[in-house]
């Protein structure tokens, strides 16, 4: 994001350069340090509750988990999708520790384990529907401040729903899946993960091109995971955590708090193998 563009962005949502922080009155959670996001909790109680298949309606149903304090006022909120032959189970680990961050977290099963990421797209999109209109903890949810994540086709997916509904904040696709390599047409600010052993998904036909298409003007970044397999999203890992979280809350939270563990770049090391983007920042 250039300069220009940074104060346009300030100035529009009303506040000076520098003002930002104090001001926002979306940010949630204390000021965040390396540990604090590294850890496998962080710092709000949470609570889930099942949403059962017979009362979905365009999803398979799934597990909400949400920070059970109502001090803060409402959060944003995530929906994140298996991929395929998966089950909700394969990325449940993702719900409390994004949870425990300041977020509520919708992880989803499918309507069958074989969708295609189109339809997983739309299922992710009916799922975050469902949390904001329907659910119990609807009133918890700001219904503007939402994002899409998933592993392998849901990870396709998630591109596929950020395509459909330009209003995300923020998709994180997970060593993502699709016969689309190219999204011009994205206007969400996007982070996409590959693993640099990921034989089903390789990097150099799935997320390398998946980054390259996404628009110049757009806020987006590449990690690229060291030592990893297309299956390590399905496990609790700190590296996928830890940017993760740093995006959501920068883009969904409009958290600039987070700025720092997103720019300067992260270089690589024992556990990032290839790091792009264009420095996200207002800073």
């Amino acid at each position: 994001m250039t300069a220009a563009a940074a104060t346009a962005g300030l100035l529009l949502t009303g506040l000076a350069p520098g003002a930002q922080a104090a001001d926002n009155p979306y940010e949630r959670g204390p000021a965040p340090t390396n540990a604090s996001i590294e850890a496998s909790r962080g710092s709000y109680a949470t609570s889930q509750t099942s949403v059962s298949s017979l009362v979905a309606s365009g999803f398979g149903g799934g597990t909400i988990h949400y920070p059970t304090s109502t001090a803060d006022g409402t959060f944003g909120a995530v929906v994140i999708s298996p991929g395929f032959t998966a089950y909700e189970s394969s990325i449940a680990w993702l719900g409390p520790r994004l949870a425990s961050q300041g977020f509520v977290v919708f992880t989803i099963d499918t309507n069958t384990t074989l969708d295609q990421p189109d339809s997983r797209g739309r299922q992710l999109l009916a799922a975050l529907d469902y949390l904001t209109q329907r659910s119990s903890v609807r009133n918890r949810v700001d219904a503007g401040r939402l994002g899409v994540m998933g592993h392998s086709m849901g990870g396709g997916g998630s591109l596929e729903a950020a395509k459909s509904r330009t209003s995300l904040k923020a998709a994180i696709p997970l060593t993502g899946w699709n016969t689309d390599k190219t999204w011009p047409e994205l206007r969400t600010p996007t982070l996409v993960v590959g693993a640099d052993g990921d034989s089903i998904a390789p990097v150099a036909t799935h997320s390398k091109p998946f980054y390259a298409s996404l628009p110049g003007s757009l806020d987006k970044a590449y990690l690229e995971l060291r030592g990893a397999s297309h299956f390590t999203p399905n496990t609790s890992n700190t590296t996928i955590a830890k940017y993760s979280i740093s995006w959501l809350k920068r883009f969904i939270d409009n958290d600039t708090r987070y700025e720092q563990f997103l720019c300067p770049l992260p270089q690589p090391s024992l556990t990032i193998a290839e790091y792009r983007g264009n420095c996200p920042h207002t800073a």
